[in-house]
């Protein structure tokens, strides 16, 4: 039996979120501050798209608004990471990753707004239904991570606004050209603004021009190609055929990759407390039950509208 492009798609972001899953222990182990390492991230992946003629045809088709609107959910990306790794420093890695979950609830407001997709009560409410696992998350954890925790759930918010345009927007042009134009605009952003977070301090920032030592680029070059090019341009591909909600609810199972491999390689665990695996626990449940929930009208027989087209222009 020949599997369906929805069953695939969700395959296909599974496999994304095992490999970001990853991100949160490289970006921990990398040495470098949270900017720097954004900044380097992007650039290896834009330059290693500049190569490919086909990326340069796509951007040939771009239309100048379409072109502006990559451009700015590029920067909305380049924030997420931003704020991501910040949160991973400020805190640890099982709490940044863990606050991703919180961007269930909001996508679930945010997408039918963004994205042309009728609001689902039943989206929003295992959206809410995960905030009870993201305060146990919160009251696990030391009070000096509390600073990562507000980080971290600010990255949800950007993670849900860019989620939702992506949605909209994925197929109007093939996933590297998305891929290269979202993150060399993002780059170029944190270019501009690396001088003001300096200046502020953010995140212990102190300078955007880090030279990354021998084992930090060994680690970059992971992140960079297997933990971003990979998975960011497959999730695009993956969004064609599912909603941002669902691709968020499984994406909501990072903390249980990110956890579980924190405690093996950096031994976190020693800085957090039951109350934080019950948390994690409940938010696995409420990933596990959308799917089963998503296909409760089509067993009984209820037609279900086609949602996961976007809105043309």
């Amino acid at each position: 039996m020949p599997i369906s492009a929805t069953a695939k798609a969700y395959w296909q972001i599974h496999f994304c979120v095992l490999l970001w899953g990853v991100t949160a222990i490289i970006g921990k182990l990398i040495t470098l501050s949270a900017l720097a390492l954004v900044w380097w991230r992007m650039l290896l992946v834009i330059a290693a798209l500049a190569l490919l003629p086909t990326v340069w045809r796509g951007m040939r088709a771009l239309s100048p608004r379409l072109f502006a609107a990559y451009c700015f959910v590029g920067v909305l990306v380049a924030l997420h990471w931003l704020t991501f790794y910040g949160s991973i420093k400020l805190a640890n890695a099982s709490v940044a990753a863990s606050c991703m979950a919180t961007a269930s609830v909001f996508l679930a407001l945010i997408e039918p707004w963004l994205a042309g997709k009728r609001f689902e009560p039943r989206e929003l409410m295992l959206g809410v239904a995960v905030i009870p696992g993201v305060a146990l998350v919160v009251g696990g954890v030391p009070p000096e991570m509390r600073l990562g925790i507000a980080v971290g759930v600010l990255s949800a918010i950007l993670v849900a606004f860019f989620g939702a345009l992506n949605k909209r927007l994925v197929e109007r042009a093939d996933a590297l050209t998305v891929t290269f134009v979202e993150l060399a605009a993002g780059t170029a952003f944190l270019t501009l603004v690396a001088p003001l977070l300096v200046l502020l301090g953010w995140a212990g920032e102190t300078s955007l021009l880090q030279i990354p030592t021998q084992h930090d680029i060994v680690l970059l070059l992971l992140l960079a190609f297997g933990c971003t090019l990979l998975p960011f341009a497959l999730s695009l591909i993956a969004l064609r055929h599912m909603s941002a909600f669902g691709a968020q609810l499984a994406v909501n199972l990072e903390p249980v990759y990110a956890v579980a491999l924190a405690a093996v390689l950096l031994n976190e665990q020693r800085d957090l407390n039951g109350a934080f695996y019950v948390g994690v626990a409940i938010i696995l449940a409420a990933t596990l039950l959308h799917p089963w929930i998503s296909r409760k009208p089509e067993l009984s027989g209820e037609p279900v509208a086609d949602r996961s087209k976007p809105i043309r222009e």
